[in-house]
Formats: C-alpha cells, sequence, structure tokens
C-alpha cells in the first residue's frame, strides 16, 4: 500500500473543519502543529513589533494514495484557499515508506476496495 502525506498550513480558525473535511473523504487520522508562522506575498503587519496575523496550524495527514488527490481538493475547497488568498495552502508529498499503521490499514483498504 503506498501512502502520501499531506500538508496543509491553515489559519487556525479553519483548523477544524479541514480535519472534519478530510475525515469525511477519507482520512483516518491527522497531526496537529498549533502556533505556526508563515507570511505570503505582503508580509504581516505589525503594531509595536507584536503581530496583527492570526496564528496558523499545519495539518498533517497521511493517506493512501488514491485517496489523496479527492482529500486534497476538498481541503482546497473548504479552506477556499483560492478564493481568499492568505487563508492557506495545501500540498501533497510521496512517501516511501511508513511505519507504525498497521491499525489503520485494515480501514484503510476497506473504504478503497472499490478503486483498486
Amino acid at each position: 500500500m503506498k501512502f502520501k502525506l499531506i500538508v496543509v498550513m491553515v489559519a487556525d480558525e479553519k483548523t477544524d473543519a479541514i480535519i472534519e473535511a478530510a475525515r469525511t473523504t477519507g482520512a483516518t487520522g491527522c497531526t496537529v502543529i498549533t502556533s505556526a508562522r508563515g507570511e505570503g506575498l505582503k508580509p504581516q503587519k505589525t503594531f509595536l513589533g507584536l503581530s496583527l496575523e492570526g496564528q496558523r496550524d499545519v495539518v498533517l495527514l497521511l493517506v493512501e494514495e488514491h485517496l489523496s488527490r479527492h482529500i486534497l481538493e476538498t481541503l482546497g475547497e473548504v479552506g477556499r484557499f483560492d478564493e481568499e488568498p492568505g487563508t492557506g495552502v495545501a500540498f501533497q508529498i510521496d512517501l516511501e515508506d511508513a511505519v507504525g499503521l498497521t491499525s489503520q490499514i485494515e480501514t484503510i483498504e476497506r473504504e478503497i476496495e472499490d478503486q483498486i
């Protein structure tokens, strides 16, 4: 079974919606790294050295490759990444190998049975 890592960098107020969307489209879990900071085309505004921008979260999802594109597109829609600049970005990376997924593989196999 092959996996992809989906990395989502999102405004923290959208994290719960992103996680729910990932679960409903086939993700079996995630890791959230809170209080990340990022900068896009325009530098963040500051007041007396303090950032006025909200915090970002990084959501890591290890998903089966047959489900990855659909999950990625759904996350983009839910997060409105293309419609609202600065709300976040998501991308996927091929994984060569992973361990510690034995308990999730049975669930994943049942979900993608029709697709492979």
